[in-house]
């Protein structure tokens, strides 16, 4: 037997503007994503017999509704396999909080497709590679990339930007989650203005980065969440106020994030932050483009 491993990096979108809707059913968006320190993990072992996905997460499907599951198949498949993938067993470590905007479920998908590559001596090339990781989820394609990356379309072409600074994020989670589906819900039943509004202008210590000659940074859906989930703007402004040098909601949250220059400023307004019970906090890196090519290569071991 032989195992191979992967972190799954998880993502902050710096903005995410949504226009209408496609042929597809999906909205055609344009979003600026960064992967940070925060990870799953991926671990894929060859063992006989149909394949298994295994986590201790409590509420994390084991079977096909899961997307590391349907990442596998695609895989299979794609190499013109046919039946069911077997001989592997896939051990899901979860830390990226669900229902967050963070990613976690489209890294995962990514990570397994990589991982299970390299265990089944695939020859892919990096673009048959996103090929498939697009059949799964407009952010999955994201994640082979990493760094920082504009995303248009459903969000699935990518266009890799220039890093930004060594930046320290301060990730604020809220006991509840949001779904994908009912945000984009909400936004298209929104009547009243506002949906376009800018997150704030930018700031002056950002002016050496591209952050800075972006023409607005705001995301569409977050004064949608908000409304039916107020503490959403409260803890923005509360980021805002207490040194970040850019806060907003990711993606279709709940999550909310705050970026600062360095890391005791990051824990300086972690102190000062007050949240409720059962929120959570994480003080990440923005993980740049090598150092997220060079953490998530796959590890392979012989057992």
């Amino acid at each position: 037997m032989h195992s191979v491993t992967i972190d799954a990096f998880a993502k902050i979108n710096l903005a995410l503007r949504v226009f209408g809707k496609r042929p597809d059913g999906f909205h055609d968006v344009r979003t600026v994503l960064q992967t940070i320190d925060l990870s799953d993990r991926i671990a894929c072992t060859t063992r006989p017999g149909p394949m298994r996905l295994r986590c201790r997460a409590g509420g994390v499907p084991e079977d096909r509704t899961n997307l590391v599951w349907r990442a596998a198949e695609a895989l299979w498949r794609a190499n013109g396999r046919s039946g069911e993938p077997c001989d592997v067993t896939i051990v899901l470590t979860k830390r990226i909080p669900a229902r967050a905007g963070l990613g976690g479920g489209s890294s995962d998908a990514a990570a397994t497709l990589v991982a299970l590559a390299q265990l089944w001596n695939l020859d892919m090339s990096h673009q048959a590679l996103a090929h498939v990781a697009a059949s799964l989820g407009a952010d999955v394609p994201f994640f082979l990339w990493g760094g920082a990356a504009l995303g248009v379309g459903r969000g699935d072409e990518i266009y890799p930007l220039a890093d930004l600074p060594r930046w320290w994020a301060l990730i604020v989670t809220p006991p509840f989650g949001v779904s994908t589906p009912d945000a984009y819900t909400w936004s298209d039943s929104a009547t009243e203005p506002g949906s376009s509004a800018p997150m704030g202008p930018p700031d002056r210590r950002l002016n050496r980065t591209w952050l800075a000659r972006l023409p607005t940074l705001h995301n569409d859906l977050q004064p949608r969440v908000a409304r039916r989930h107020p503490e959403i703007s409260s803890t923005v402004a509360a980021l805002r106020q207490h040194g970040a040098l850019f806060a907003a909601m990711s993606g279709s949250g709940s999550a909310m994030f705050g970026l600062f220059s360095d890391e005791p400023a990051a824990r300086a307004a972690r102190r000062r932050l007050r949240v409720g019970a059962g929120w959570r906090t994480h003080i990440v890196r923005l993980l740049p483009r090598a150092e997220f090519e060079r953490r998530g290569r796959p590890k392979k071991r012989w057992l």
